[in-house]
This record gives structure tokens, sequence and C-alpha cells, in this order.
């Protein structure tokens, strides 16, 4: 995945932190360290403002990780895997291979996130009130990490989508009404009434003076907005594509090249007059593999006219094909995913045709404007 760095496996789960991790967690140290703990803790010396405050986030994003771990836990254990689980700036986002079958294990699997947060809460209340002074160090750490913990919780209970507040409520409607796709309409309409809320109440403290807040609370609604959004288009995607396979959309005129073919005919002759971007090599009537313009583009230019294309295409049995009868959904879902443009479509070792993200747009929209 672009744009991450892998920390390792927990419970066979992939761990990532985004870039973007990074600028929330300098914010939030140096809001400790530099406003919080010096104003409501006098006397300490200035490394300690600072030791607390690192150590204080470091926690915090453990929580987080833990709060996003017991949503995947119980995911696992009702039989859906786990792809990965990302910190980045707005907190923590577990990936899920599939939405759950039922509304029960949705239900399971929303309200364990919330749970761990209030018990990580409770806990840490406990060391505050073990320690008995409230200006110690660990004491001010525990009860900053109680509060925000509670507050986590309180927040991720709001019933709007993609929360855990809003899975529960699309749990309920999908339980009394029977039907995902009209839950998570619900569930997301309700959540973009609360990204308003929290946009327009953003805007009032920004102009009240409270600017970093203000924009902090308007970025937070212009995240869950485009979430919501997004959630219930991929439902709907989902559901318009049911059934569907690879074979109905894919593109099984497939004209290939040579594989002695030089990288520069390759070029003007194929992909700038063409337009095409992956095509199979052919030697001898069979397939050999497929050439990107990925492949193309990592060649320095002045090499184009003296490297062949067998040279640098990927060898087909070394490719990520798919089958004719693969659901076209879930194919869908790996190329974007994977940011894939183009794959081949092989059935019993040979090349049946290409699929590519746009042949699946161009499905879709056809099927749009027929009303299917």
């Amino acid at each position: 995945m672009r744009n991450t760095i892998n920390l390792g496996k927990i419970f066979g789960i992939q761990l990532r932190i985004d870039y973007s991790w990074f600028i929330i967690f300098l914010l939030i140290t140096w809001s400790l360290g530099g406003h919080y703990f010096p104003h409501y803790y006098p006397g300490w010396q200035v490394l300690t403002y600072w030791v607390v405050a690192l150590s204080t986030c470091l926690i915090f994003f453990a929580c987080v990780l833990a709060h996003e771990l017991s949503h995947s836990l119980v995911s696992k254990a009702h039989g859906t895997p786990v792809r990965d689980i990302t910190l980045f700036i707005f907190g923590g986002a577990a990936q899920i291979v599939s939405e759950p079958e039922k509304p029960g294990k949705e239900f399971l699997m929303a309200f364990a996130g919330p749970l761990i947060s209030i018990v990580i809460a409770i806990l840490f209340r406990f060391v505050v009130i073990i320690i008995r002074d409230a200006l110690h160090p660990v004491a001010a750490l525990a009860y900053w990490l109680s509060r925000i913990n509670l507050i986590l919780a309180i927040f991720n209970l709001v019933p709007g989508f993609p929360l855990d507040g809003g899975r529960l409520l699309r749990a309920a409607v999908w339980k009394i009404t029977g039907n995902f796709r009209k839950a998570t309409r619900i569930a997301s309409g309700a959540g973009q009434f609360i990204a308003f809320l929290l946009i327009f109440f953003g805007m009032f403290m920004f102009f009240t003076g409270r600017f970093f807040n203000g924009l902090w609370f308007v970025f937070i609604g212009w995240f869950l907005n485009n979430a919501a959004e997004r959630s219930y288009r991929w439902v709907a995607l989902k559901d318009t594509m049911r059934g569907v396979t690879v074979e109905e959309a894919m593109v099984k005129e497939c004209y290939g090249v040579e594989g002695d073919m030089t990288l520069e005919q390759l070029i003007h002759e194929h992909i700038i007059r063409g337009g095409y971007r992956c095509l199979p090599v052919i030697e001898s009537g069979r397939v050999l593999g497929l050439v990107t313009i990925h492949q193309v583009k990592e060649i320095p230019h002045h090499a184009w006219t003296s490297t062949t294309v067998k040279e640098v295409m990927i060898p087909l049995d070394k490719t990520k094909a798919v089958k004719p009868g693969d659901a076209l959904f879930s194919v869908f879902e790996t190329m974007t995913r994977e940011d894939i443009s183009q794959l081949p479509v092989v059935q019993d070792g040979e090349l049946v045709g290409i699929i590519g993200r746009d042949n699946i747009l161009s499905f879709i929209r056809t099927l749009s404007e027929l009303g299917i």
C-alpha cells in the first residue's frame, strides 16, 4: 500500500502507519507538552513536560490500535478476514475484507471498539486512584488517557456511518427491514447529517477565535461526510454488480505484440497511437506474458531502442490473473485497492481476455443507463 509504513503483524493482521499519522502525532505531543501539562501541572521541569507528553501520545495511539484490533478480532472470530489496520491522521481504520453477512455480526463487530475504549478508560482511572497524588506525572498521564478514551468511545457511538454507532444503527435497521442496502443508506444519511453539524460547529468556533479547534472539527466533518458517501456508493455498486462475472465485462479480442519488438516500436505503434496500456506478448501463437506501461516507464528513454518487449514483460504465470467466472465486484475491489489498471483473464492456462477498470466502469454505466 502506498504512503504507509509496515509495522509487522499482530494476530496475523498487518499493521501500518500512514504518513499523515506523523502530523497528528506531532500536533498532539506539542499540544500536551507545550500547553496542556504546563497549564494544569505547573512546577514540573521542562524535560518532564515533554517526556510525559511524548509517552502520553504513544500510549494514546496504542489505545486507538487496541480499539481497531478489537473490531478485527471479532471480525476474524466470525469468519471474516481482516486485511490490515492503518493508523492515520484521523485515528485508525481496520480494513475488513467484506461486509458482515448478518446484522448480529455487524452489531458485535461495531460494539467491540467502544467497549474496549471504555474498559481502557476505567483502567487508567484506577491508576489515578491508586497513585493518589494528582500532580504526579504518571497520574497526569493516566487522567488524560482515561478522559480521552472515554471521549473516543462516546464519539464513536454517535449513530452516523462510518462511526461505530452508525454501524450499530445499520445493524438495527438491517435487522428490522432485512434490507442491507436500505440500512446502509439510512446510516450513511445519518453520518452525513452529523458530518455537516461538525462542519458548521467548526466554522462557528473558527470565526469566534478558536481557530485550531474550529479547523479540526471542519476536517473531521469533511472526512466523515466523504466516508459516509463513499460507503453507500460502494454498497450500491456491489448490489448492482451482484451475480455479474468477469466474462461479461472483459475484452475478449486481445491484440498481442511480438516479444522481439523494441520498446521504441511498442510505444509509438501501440501505446501512443493505439492507446493500449496492457498488451499480451505472443510468440508462435502462444501467450508468454504481459507488457504494461508501468514496465516501460521503468526503462530509461535511451534504452528503448535496444530493449525488447520480452525483456521487460511479466511472465503469464507470474501475473495476478483472474478467471472468467470470478465475481466482477471482487475483481474490481482488488484492482481498486491495489491500484491495478488491467488484469489478464486466464482459463486452463490460456489467455482468454483482458479486464480493465475502464471496462468495468463502462459496463456499470451501461447497466445504469438501461436501468438494470
